[in-house]
């Protein structure tokens, strides 16, 4: 009876262990906090994040770098963005890229952050899509501007790289490649990239 004891309090203590990090490296999901919120006067709309594969919803994983905390990794095969954290894990979000043409790779800084920015078409984009023209001055922010609910803005050493980390009101575009090359996140998502990442962040894009 003693031994049966000792054998349950053994696997008790064994799947306590195990509860935090499963055999995939995620350690916790934030797969609720894509609900409907207000912010900035903004009505942002809830994502119905199970038609959303799970490897891109919001979660803590383990991951191996030798890069420092407040480092921001792209993974552009795997549609992956890491912000590194402390102790081996990181916050991983599911992201859309580039289509075919429109890849890039490199390194960069975050050099500015807003909230609900202005859209500007480059004019390279309007004389793919003459239809673009009207917001040459700049698309107001909006629930529809292409930017979303906030932007980090990619430098480096030849200043603005013209690439921005941003939100997109087209949740369904994540883990797709269907950008013009920039790197667009859930708008609940780049809300929280853009609370825990630094200006001046380190910014790999692979």
């Amino acid at each position: 009876m003693r031994t049966r004891a000792i054998v349950v309090a053994a696997g008790l203590a064994l799947a306590t262990a195990l509860a935090g990090c499963t055999s995939d490296g995620t350690i916790s999901m934030f797969s609720s906090s894509y609900g409907s919120k207000k912010d900035s006067g903004y009505q942002l709309p809830s994502i119905p994040i199970s038609k959303v594969p799970r490897k891109y919803h919001r979660q803590t994983v383990r991951y191996d770098t030798k890069e420092k905390p407040g480092t921001i990794i792209v993974d552009t095969n795997e549609k992956f963005l890491y912000l590194v954290m402390p102790e081996g894990k990181a916050m991983r979000y599911g992201i859309g890229v580039g289509r075919e043409g429109f890849e890039w790779k490199g390194t960069a800084r975050v050099a500015m952050k807003r909230e609900w920015p202005t859209w500007t078409p480059p004019s390279e984009m309007i004389g793919r899509q003459p239809e673009l023209a009207k917001w040459r001055g700049g698309m107001p922010p909006g629930l529809m501007n292409p930017l979303g609910a906030r932007a980090l803005y990619l430098f480096n050493k030849n200043g603005d790289t013209g690439y921005r980390l941003h939100g997109t009101p087209e949740w369904n575009s994540i883990g797709q490649a269907m950008s013009s090359g920039c790197i667009r996140l859930i708008n609940q998502d780049i809300i929280d990239l853009y609370e825990r990442a630094e200006n001046g962040a380190k910014v790999i894009v692979l």
